[in-house]
């Protein structure tokens, strides 16, 4: 009776701490690889699946998989119907971000303040590559690009190694001084950065994968608000009504483009995005995108556009922009028109577009869309 009753504690205990833990508050499934896709978008488009997906990732598409959030955690969709091929949920902690990248996604939770808790799942399957505690800020966004994942906040920022657990490096603001802005791209990670007593804004490029400080350029802004745009082939600031484009060798102004008037129904600040390409950058604000000339800055062309093209991987040699009505393919030498694909659907301002074979996923900040 004594060896029942102890084990009937025993039981009774195991019970009470698996309900309290993390593993009993987590649902995490897994699938099979997908197949690659074939094909390419049709001659029409008809909108097949739409998903909320709120903190919006800027990566949403990898390995075949479809990734969209909300604040519970990620689930992985196929892009042709948008059904969900794996999830990865708990009901203890806030999803805080999430970003995908060399074949894994990356979400960072939080269990109190704090954005305490990171996990690596593989994107094609769902299965667990690599969990680790960090500790970073309640308000930290992830961004990423091949072989580095970027947690930034308005103090500080710090780099993961998406494919293994290692935090490489941090950079910490100084005192009194605060980021306006961060991201990461194949030139590094860069910083807009405000400190007081001065009338300018710091940009600071800094080696991706060892934190070493590259260069600083300061800009003055005049009073107007600035928004770092990227760090793609080159580094975009917008400072009001005007792109500043700067080389990523040594920070050198190259370019001060004057950019269209405001959209007065669109949010303030609107979005502004860009995306590496062969030999230049693209970017998208205020309606227009530009294909940068990596060397020059120079626009080799421009038009206009709901969002941010999608680049086809095949060959690099054009990009997929939406447009009114269409979604059209664009050589990236000189933008001339190489096809299109006719859509009825309205395609809200400022998403980025990702083509997965027949298939085109176009991410909002709020929305994910599949057209088919």
């Amino acid at each position: 009776m004594v060896w029942t009753a102890a084990a009937l504690v025993v039981a009774a205990v195991a019970v009470l701490l698996w309900r309290g833990s993390d593993a009993a508050a987590t649902s995490s499934t897994a699938a099979p690889a997908p197949a690659a896709p074939d094909g390419q978008p049709a001659d029409r488009l008809e909108l097949s699946w739409s998903a909320d997906s709120s903190p919006a990732p800027r990566r949403p598409v990898e390995s075949g998989r479809v990734l969209t959030t909300s604040t519970a955690g990620v689930v992985l969709r196929d892009p042709l119907t948008g059904r969900e091929a794996w999830h990865h949920l708990r009901d203890n902690a806030r999803l805080c971000d999430a970003t995908a990248v060399d074949g894994v996604v990356v979400a960072v939770f939080g269990t109190a303040g704090r954005c305490d808790e990171a996990v690596a799942l593989r994107a094609s399957t769902g299965m667990r590559v690599w969990y680790r505690n960090v500790d970073f800020r309640g308000d930290a966004r992830l961004s990423s690009t091949t072989g580095i994942v970027l947690a930034s906040s308005p103090t500080g920022v710090a780099t993961l190694d998406p494919t293994g657990n290692t935090l490489r490096w941090c950079y910490q603001s100084p005192t009194g001084c605060r980021l306006v802005g961060a991201d990461v791209g194949d030139t590094g990670v860069v910083v807009l950065q405000r400190c007081p007593g001065s009338s300018a804004l710091q940009v600071k490029l800094f080696d991706g994968f060892a934190g070493d400080p590259l260069w600083t350029r300061e800009i003055e802004t005049d009073g107007a608000p600035a928004t770092l745009v990227g760090a793609d082939r080159l580094v975009d600031v917008v400072v009001g009504d005007r792109l500043l484009v700067l080389a990523a060798a040594d920070g050198t102004q190259l370019q001060d483009l004057e950019l269209p008037p405001r959209v007065a129904e669109r949010p303030d600040p609107e979005p502004v995005h860009q995306a590496g390409m062969a030999d230049g950058a693209l970017v998208w604000a205020r309606g227009t995108v530009y294909a940068l000339d990596g060397t020059t800055g120079a626009p080799r062309w421009e038009t206009a556009a709901a969002g941010l093209p999608a680049v086809r991987a095949a060959d690099g040699a054009a990009v997929l922009v939406p447009e009114d009505g269409a979604l059209v393919w664009r050589s990236l030498t000189d933008g001339t028109e190489r096809g299109r694909s006719v859509t009825d659907v309205e395609l809200p301002a400022g998403g980025r577009a990702s083509v997965i074979g027949p298939a085109v996923v176009y991410a909002t900040g709020e929305t994910v869309l599949g057209l088919h």
